[in-house]
């Protein structure tokens, strides 16, 4: 059965999508820790990050890098971290989290609920940095 992920990347079901490429769709996590937080996902559906082939792998992180410039560009930040983290989608992710404090990345925090309107603005401003 395909993942979430791969259902966004096939728009079966809607993604707040940011930025793509041949390989790889970047789009907003729906319950972000912080405003902006993206998700870098391969096309290719794979488990674990380091199940992607060396090629792969190095296309991702290189697609990743110019995501989080237009995400850092977008979103007030001091600086974009990024996790590989989660096992709750058996497919491959990088997240972007715009940080201004330590706790902007800890996972185990409450996450927050944006409306579809505001995802769609905060997509829309990240997309217009790509």
């Amino acid at each position: 059965m395909a993942s979430i992920f791969t259902k966004i990347i096939n728009r079966e079901i809607p993604g707040h999508i940011v930025a793509e490429n041949e390989h790889a769709l970047a789009f907003l996590d729906i319950n972000p820790l912080t405003a902006g937080h993206t998700l870098v996902v391969p096309k290719k559906e794979v488990d674990k990050l380091f199940d992607l082939e060396k090629e792969e792998y190095l296309a991702l992180q290189s697609f990743a890098y110019e995501v989080a410039q237009a995400v850092e560009k977008a979103m007030p930040c001091l600086r974009v971290g990024v996790a590989v983290i989660g096992l709750e989608v058996p497919h491959a992710h990088i997240h972007l989290i715009p940080l201004n404090t330590m706790d902007d990345i800890n996972f185990s925090r409450p996450k927050l609920n944006p409306s579809q309107a505001e995802l769609k603005a905060v997509a829309e401003k990240i997309a217009g940095e790509f």
